[in-house]
């Protein structure tokens, strides 16, 4: 009888068991499935939007990341760029120690970088071809986009030196003051416009970056 009981309980128990089993490997698909989603959303917010649609007139009117003219230490002539990523900032000197502060987004850590460049070429509302490094990051991004409204490129690109970095607008303003881009510096649009108004091909664009500890 009681052999019989322990042989009974034995199968009941395996029985468990195996549901168990069953039941976890039935839901983890789901729950991996469910791990990616939350993956890519948090991915997402945080990459280029293409086909957002935002307009030139956009600019970033109050806190510490609006247009406005500053004191500013600088060596450099009146026309120069001073990029300063961990600020957040991009100074265009005017001279008498005079700048006008434009709050930017700058690359994301491992992207970030710093050197002496010139803008060699100028464009409004720029066609975009994401470079095969930032395709093979990010493969759903197209190959090719028109210049407009609707392209992460904005409404206006400063080309600098040979380099695949630009600094340019944004259908993404909300990003202004974060570290999110590939190595470039945007601007809302309607600031990138006015910069774009001031700086010239040639213009000397210094990229300062101060490591963080």
């Amino acid at each position: 009888m009681v052999a019989a009981f322990r042989r009974s309980f034995s199968v009941v128990a395996a029985s468990i068991g195996l549901a168990a089993v069953v039941s976890t490997l039935a839901s983890a698909p789901a729950l991996a499935q469910a791990a990616s989603a939350a993956t890519a959303r948090e991915t997402l917010s945080v990459l280029d939007e293409p086909g957002r649609v935002s307009t030139e007139e956009i600019t970033i009117t109050e806190g510490p990341f609006k247009r406005q003219l500053v004191f500013f230490r600088s060596n450099e002539p009146p026309g120069t760029i001073e990029i300063h990523t961990s600020e957040r900032f991009l100074y265009l000197t005017l001279g008498n120690n005079r700048a006008l502060r434009y709050g930017i987004g700058v690359g994301r850590e491992g992207f970030q970088w710093s050197g002496l460049v010139k803008i060699t070429r100028k464009a409004e509302w720029p066609d975009w071809t994401p470079p095969p490094e930032m395709i093979a990051r990010q493969p759903y991004l197209p190959r090719f986009m028109a210049g407009g409204p609707g392209n992460p490129m904005g409404a206006r690109a400063m080309y600098l030196g040979g380099t695949v970095y630009r600094i340019h607008g944004t259908n993404q303003p909300e990003t202004i003051g974060q570290s999110i881009s590939s190595g470039c510096f945007r601007l809302a649009n309607g600031d990138v416009v006015d910069l774009y108004a001031h700086a010239n091909v040639g213009t000397k664009v210094i990229i300062r970056h101060a490591a963080s500890l």
